[in-house]
């Protein structure tokens, strides 16, 4: 109590003093900060600027979300995200947080986001003499034969103070008297009193010795606790038993069975009979726990295990061993048994994964940190040491840490959603040991989307065909883009560019749904005005910034029968075509009449006409070719025959429903002129002879060039029609018929195209069963050929 109200008066003056000192003790030890703080200090107390330490911004603490993450020591210490100071929570208790292990170091693992930065703080806890030393039972007893002769020695109980270094016991004094002595033998850390005879008892004189055994500890006021010693005179037994060694040492394996035996300890005693006859018992001192464990053969002083010896728990045992004889008083003595544990592999790691998310962008950096990993394995030396790895063929890898088991789990490559969007990660933890132990952990990690993927059209360029006379309004065709990406990322819309040019401006009349990308024409397309136009639909996506492409559609008008034939030949006049052919009676068969001629602004088969007579005088007298609109005589005139044929002719077009038209053809047959007479023909003139002459020759001179310049015309077309230059517009051809029509081509991919009137090229077929007027036409640019199609 005198010792415990010396603490109270120093303490504050120590604590006054030694404390700032304490706090100053900060270094810098493998890029791990420390602190030193006194147990007991007040809650509150301020252990160091962390923050300041690390050269961290204050300011940003607190949105960086500062803090301890892990390990049972983040209930005894706090850090301010405010100011960065590291402050006392609860109330530190060395001895409950360390027991007797030296120098008692707490490790703090902070962690600050964005970015994820990890530090070590350790702290360590500096013991303070708060306690004082104390025995087990407030008074022993001990029997002492009046035959005992001086310098024999007693073990006495030991105090036990649960502070460490200069703080715990130190020195064991006994009050003054002329009988006893205290004598310390040191035991390792441990010092074991002995209480010595100076002078022969004489149990006459004094039955009884009343002795006070105290126990001091180092520390500044020294404390200390009292133990009351009685010592009863017995009588004869002259001898104690004497162990071969005061102190046994023994290793044994943790996890050994039961019954195995650990040693044998042997005691001597050179009395006779039952003075001499030992008997062995485990120190009254002794934990309870330990007579659980390990059994005494009380005949042999046999040590046998009897339950679980983990390593882990204690890993050495010390042992407290009495030998003790029959005599009357009875004598003993006592050694100490040590018994080390030697570790087992017999712990698997255990692994602990602290993550803030389990979600990474496919655009972050490679060494991103995703994961924290802690392992921990409770073995000790190459037991405990622990290698970590990753499963094989993910983008990640282990980034090991200065302290030892601790990992960070960061990306080694760029990511890509697009190709894998979850990964299935496996921490494999081995220790060293034989055999080695493993563990596994598997963690989720998902690629989150960026707009990384610009929109794709399916085909590029888009080739439609459009009926002309279509309804306005209705919807011509569609487009469709895909986008890799996710979300609003891969939510796309669609617009129309619009252009000032000529193919440009037909997209003006066009109009596209930007939600499904349906396009409608605001008006009706006429084939014989606009054959062929084009425009881009370009598809942007949602995504910051947004991402776009285009894609170009090629319209191509289709022709129907809406245009009627038109007469060319003969001239219509007052809406009908009428015409009148004179020949002379005396032709033969075959001679051409005339040739009607007719126009139809279709193409293909709605453009493709056909000639029939529909009225006729006489049958048997004129032919109608039926494809060139050609009137001949099938035989000579005679003179029965009259004088004047009205022919009808229908002239109609090839389409689904065809149109036509009709031409009347008035055929009169004339006398041929009768040779003049010669009196006649003497009497002309010279000047009209030179005349028909001059006449003539430019008739035939005429027709000379005309038939020249026609040659010229068709080798020019025949060229033109040899050239390699396919384009995907319509192409104006001219017909070598007598039927004024149209022969269009144009090229749509790797295939050519030709739509024609009703006579076509020398070597074209028209392939059966096809309602679409394919051809095939040989391929000027080698020997093969390409199919193309009529319409």
């Amino acid at each position: 109590m005198e010792a415990g109200g010396q603490r109270r008066g120093i303490q504050p003056w120590w604590l006054a003093f030694c404390f700032p000192v304490m706090l100053g003790c900060m270094e810098q030890v493998s890029a791990q900060i420390k602190y030193s703080v006194p147990e007991e200090v007040k809650v509150g107390s301020v252990v160091g600027n962390v923050a300041k330490d690390l050269g961290l911004d204050i300011s940003s603490l607190e949105e960086r979300r500062f803090r301890i993450v892990s390990g049972t020591e983040e209930a005894q210490f706090a850090v301010n995200q405010n100011n960065g100071i590291l402050f006392v929570h609860e109330k530190i208790d060395r001895e409950e947080l360390c027991k007797t292990v030296s120098p008692c170091l707490m490790n703090l693992k902070m962690v600050a986001e964005n970015p994820m930065e990890i530090h070590y703080v350790g702290v360590e806890i500096i013991d303070v003499n708060d306690n004082s030393p104390n025995f087990k039972d407030e008074e022993n007893i001990l029997e002492i034969a009046e035959s005992t002769v001086p310098g024999k020695r007693f073990q006495l109980p030991t105090a036990h103070d649960p502070d460490v270094g200069i703080n715990t016991v130190r020195v064991y004094k006994l009050n003054q008297n002329e009988y006893f002595s205290i004598q310390i033998r040191e035991s390792g850390e441990d010092k074991i009193p002995f209480l010595v005879l100076q002078k022969a008892l004489d149990r006459e004189m004094h039955r009884e010795h009343k002795l006070i055994l105290t126990a001091a500890d180092g520390g500044n006021p020294p404390r200390s606790g009292a133990l009351n010693v009685t010592v009863t005179v017995l009588d004869s037994n002259d001898n104690h038993p004497i162990f071969s060694q005061e102190v046994y040492s023994v290793t044994v394996p943790e996890n050994v069975d039961a019954d195995t035996s650990v040693i044998k300890v042997k005691a001597t005693d050179e009395d006779e009979g039952a003075n001499g006859d030992i008997e062995y018992s485990f120190g009254s001192q002794l934990d309870q726990k330990i007579y659980d464990i390990f059994s005494l053969d009380k005949n042999t002083g046999e040590i046998r295990v009897k339950g679980e010896i983990d390593f882990e728990k204690v890993d050495v045992f010390k042992l407290d061993v009495h030998a003790t004889d029959k005599g009357q008083p009875p004598m003993s003595t006592d050694c100490r048994v040590i018994i080390k544990v030697l570790d087992k592999n017999d712990n698997e790691p255990q692994i602990e994964v602290t993550s803030l998310s389990n979600m990474v962008s496919e655009d972050s950096k490679p060494g991103t940190v995703v994961y924290l990993i802690s392992i921990i394995d409770q073995d000790s030396g190459l037991n405990g040491k622990v290698i970590c790895s990753l499963s094989d063929n993910v983008p990640f890898d282990l980034k090991p840490s200065y302290q030892d088991n601790m990992y960070s789990l960061v990306s080694k490559q760029h990511l890509d959603r697009e190709s894998v969007s979850h990964y299935e990660v496996t921490i494999t933890a081995t220790d060293c040991g034989q055999p080695p132990l493993s563990t596994f952990k598997t963690v989720n990690i998902d690629v989150s989307d960026v707009n990384d993927n610009k929109p794709e059209f399916l085909q590029n360029p888009i080739e439609m065909y459009l009926l002309e006379n279509n309804v306005p309004g209705n919807e011509i065709c569609s487009v469709s883009a895909l986008d890799k990406d996710l979300n609003e990322n891969a939510a796309l819309t669609y617009h129309i560019i619009r252009e000032e040019s000529n193919q440009g401006k037909a997209a003006t009349f066009l109009n596209i749904n930007s939600d499904n990308g349906h396009i409608s024409a605001l008006k009706s397309f006429d084939f014989e005005t606009l054959k062929t136009f084009q425009f881009q639909v370009v598809a942007t996506d949602s995504g910051t910034p947004s991402l776009s492409s285009n894609v170009t559609v090629h319209v191509f008008i289709l022709d129907q029968n809406d245009n009627a034939p038109v007469i060319l030949y003969p001239v219509s006049s007052n809406g009908s075509a009428e015409g009148v052919e004179e020949i002379p009676r005396n032709v033969n068969a075959g001679h051409l009449v005339t040739k009607v001629r007719a126009y139809d602004a279709d193409i293909g088969y709605n453009g493709w006409l056909l000639f029939s007579l529909q009225e006729v005088t006489a049958h048997s007298l004129f032919g109608l070719d039926r494809y060139t609109g050609r009137i001949r005589t099938l035989r000579s005139f005679t003179e029965t025959d009259e004088a004047e044929h009205k022919l009808l002719i229908l002239v109609k077009d090839n389409g689904n429903v065809s149109l036509s038209a009709t031409a009347t053809v008035v055929v009169k047959l004339v006398e041929p002129r009768e040779a003049f007479a010669a009196a006649d023909v003497k009497s002309a003139t010279k000047d009209d002879e030179d005349n028909n002459v001059t006449f003539y020759l430019m008739i035939t001179l005429g027709s000379v060039s005309t038939l020249f310049l026609i040659s010229i015309i068709v080798l020019i077309a025949m060229q033109c029609s040899k050239s390699t230059d396919y384009t995907s517009k319509y192409l104006q051809e001219t017909n070598y018929d007598g039927t004024l029509c149209h022969s269009i081509q144009y090229r749509s991919g790797d295939k050519r195209y030709m739509l024609v009137g009703p006579r076509m090229s020398i070597g074209s077929t028209i392939v059966p069963g096809s309602h679409a007027n394919t051809l095939v036409l040989p391929d000027r640019r080698g020997t093969s050929t390409e199919n193309f199609a009529v319409n």
